[in-house]
């Protein structure tokens, strides 16, 4: 048997765990190309994977080489299959438009007053009144349209209404959160806001479950308000539109954002819960507990109360991820086998995969499983020790007590600390305290929160839902005050530069690595992890920043990002940039060499002239003087043609390929100063490429009439 042969034989089982990274590298790479590519260019691949693997299954060598070609080109295939049976993209009209759609699911967001409602509905089946699509098929993507309405709405509702609509908006910078991208595959058309009282055309009477969390999201506000009701609806019903932007940037700043998003913390609360209390009350009685296998019924009924839950709360992926999880354990404890392995987490992530390849991207799927693969591979390699812990620590109650605290302590590191870069990468912060706030979250959420929060749900069809409602409300402010006090105590947030891309597949592979591969050389995937981690010191942030419509305009100097004058539809842009580059913001006005119309500066030995006038005032002045033939000009408004500048952008610019960054390093350039020297323009569609979910300039959706047939 050869070296690699007998290195590959030592990993045995653990080698199964590396087939949803085999296929997510696939589909990761599907989606960072620049061009669509066809199925012919993975086919080869899988094929020639597939005949490896057939011809040398008896080697392992030759299977694992077979694996390698064959689950890649799979994922990749698989990719492109689900972006290609995506619905195209749709027209909106431009103007307010009177449509009628049918009610798929409600948000509340609170009162504004006692007779006004605030919610946000997904409305499905869309019909625009207009004369352009008169006679139009219902849109077969989902609308997503802000109310503010006299009376509620519910699920199943058909109504009428004027609304202003918006089609999916592109990334704020290149390289940013691609929105459209998401739209794409999540089946949206886009968003709005309903101007007027909405008209119910038709009221449901058929029950469902959008309707049932509707229902329970507006009883549980009637018996908690304000935001302990908020995260209570958002913990029972799946509705957290009602949490304040304050209490998010609390939770997220003491490490409790995880207590907001169900997930498997919660669904593990509710069966264990459930598991505990019907095993006690089997065995409570001796004839039922020795005739009758009370560990496994109540793991199966708490399986069932599990699922219903997950759906109750919408099935969304992390609950979904952990009642996978909770199946597979449930049918290894049934056959006596180990609960929670590595194998059940694989098997659980590759059919994700498989059912929806985009998952590889999503944030939340990728802190789910870095957080479950770190507790599993961590406890696996302590078990000796904590054996150990366990039996010298039996006897005493306090000593049994300090026992569990340090497991709930190691919980929160295994966990905190595989998911901590990720955070980085996705919110630009990290909380040095999160550690201590759930070591004590955590035991409130297991022992107020869910289980009372179960009860009331139980004992709602018989309106005896207050008492546990109540309970449930003091272990939410509990936590609320914990978050609270976490959240302005020294040093509780940090920001950091967010993570570019391939920092975050180079730290999922070294996780998976430190997680899977077994034997002495496992230290050495620190190295790729601490790459990642490290990954935002090795991109400069840009020298200037422009908006996709050019409405503002930004450059940074001195460490810090001056804003030009901009409106309240900016200032997300504005705060997506702070959050991507970790960069204090000044207005542009207050910086030497600027008045409220533009700027002459000299950035890095590089003249810069920025124009913040839109054009409408009439002005006569050109921002594109001849004597900047050598100048960086940036204009908010067009720019006459030729310009004689070194580097020139305006609102023509983006409008044919989004946003604008401008680069003082060589890296990837893929508009270069015709010069051939000094900043290099990055925009976003060169970042992003001629993809399924990037529109063409111009391009305003496919047109709702069917087509006339081509001859």
């Amino acid at each position: 048997m050869g070296g690699i042969e007998a290195i590959l034989f030592r990993q045995g089982r653990a080698l199964f765990g590396w087939m949803p990274v085999l296929w997510a590298a696939g589909v990761l790479l599907y989606f960072q190309l620049r061009y669509e590519p066809g199925w012919q260019s993975a086919c080869p691949i899988a094929v020639l994977g597939g005949t490896v693997l057939c011809a040398g299954w008896r080697r392992i060598g030759s299977r694992v080489a077979g694996f390698v070609l064959l689950l890649p080109a799979l994922g990749f295939l698989d990719a492109s299959w689900q972006a290609h049976r995506q619905t195209p993209m749709p027209a909106l009209p431009s103007l307010s438009v009177v449509l009628s759609g049918t009610i798929r699911d409600v948000r509340d967001l609170g009162r504004e007053s006692p007779d006004l409602f605030r919610q946000r509905l997904v409305v499905a089946d869309a019909v625009f009144e207009t004369g352009v699509d008169a006679g139009m098929s219902p849109l077969q993507r989902r609308l997503l349209l802000s109310l503010r309405s006299e009376r509620p709405l519910s699920p199943g509702d058909r109504i009428r209404a004027r609304a202003l609509l918006h089609p999916p908006s592109p990334p704020f910078y290149p390289g940013g959160r691609d929105p459209q991208r998401r739209a794409w595959f999540d089946g949206t058309a886009g968003t709005g806001r309903i101007l007027n009282e909405p008209v119910l055309i038709a009221q449901t009477t058929r029950r469902n479950p959008d309707l049932w969390r509707a229902a329970i999201a507006r009883h549980i506000g009637e018996t908690l308000p304000g935001q302990d009701g908020a995260i209570a609806a958002t913990l029972l019903a799946g509705h957290d539109e009602g949490i304040s932007r304050e209490t998010r940037a609390s939770f997220a700043a003491s490490g409790l954002a995880h207590i907001l998003a169900v997930a498997g913390l919660h669904l593990g609360l509710v069966m264990g819960a459930v598991f505990v209390a019907l095993r006690q009350c089997l065995v409570f009685w001796p004839r039922i507990g020795l005739r009758l296998p009370c560990r496994e019924i109540a793991a199966l009924v708490a399986l069932a109360v599990g699922a219903g839950y997950v759906l109750l709360t919408g099935a969304h992926l992390p609950a979904l991820r952990s009642l996978g999880m909770a199946g597979l354990a449930t049918c290894a404890l049934l056959a006596s086998r180990r609960v929670l392995s590595m194998r059940s987490l694989a098997i659980v992530a590759l059919l994700l995969l498989i059912v929806s390849p985009v998952l590889v991207l999503d944030l939340s799927f990728q802190m789910s499983f870095a957080a479950v693969m770190a507790l599993i591979a961590g406890y696996d390699v302590l078990r000796p020790v904590l054996r150990r812990d366990a039996e010298r620590f039996r006897g005493r109650t306090s000593r049994r007590i300090l026992h569990h605290v340090g497991l709930l302590a190691l919980t929160s590191a295994l966990a905190g600390g595989a998911t901590l870069p990720l955070v980085m990468a996705g919110f630009g912060t990290v909380q040095p305290w999160f550690i201590l706030a759930n070591l004590v979250a955590v035991p409130l959420a297991g022992i107020c929160v869910m289980p009372f929060g179960l009860l009331s749900l139980l004992a709602m069809s018989f309106g005896l839902a207050s008492v546990p409602l109540t309970i449930m409300g003091l272990g939410i402010r509990a936590i609320r005050f914990l978050a609270d006090h976490v959240a302005q105590s020294p040093f509780a947030t940090v920001s950091v530069p967010l993570m570019p891309g391939w920092g975050i597949a180079l730290y999922m592979a070294g996780l998976a690595g430190l997680c899977l591969w077994r034997g002495k050389a496992r230290g050495l995937f620190l190295l790729p992890v601490s790459g990642a981690v490290l990954s935002f010191l090795f991109v400069a942030p840009p020298l200037v920043l422009v908006s996709p419509d050019a409405g503002l305009i930004a450059f940074r100097d001195g460490g810090v990002l001056h804003a030009g004058p901009h409106g309240a539809l900016e200032t997300p842009v504005l705060e997506a940039w702070q959050r991507a580059f970790a960069l204090p913001v000044r207005p542009a006005a207050a910086h030497r060499g600027c008045t409220g119309e533009g700027c002459k500066l000299v950035l890095d030995g590089y003249p810069l002239i920025l124009h913040f006038a839109d054009g409408r005032s009439g002005a006569d002045r050109s921002p594109c003087p001849p004597s900047a033939s050598r100048a960086i000009v940036i204009s908010r408004s067009p720019l006459p043609e030729p310009c004689p500048s070194r580097l020139s952008v305006d609102r023509f610019t983006v409008w044919r390929n989004g946003a604008v960054a401008l680069y003082l390093h060589d890296g990837d350039p893929h508009e270069r100063d015709p010069h051939g020297n000094g900043p290099v323009m990055v925009s976003d569609r060169s970042w992003r490429g001629t993809r399924l979910w990037v529109p063409p300039p111009g391009y305003r959706g496919k047109p709702n009439l069917p087509l006339a047939r081509t001859e």
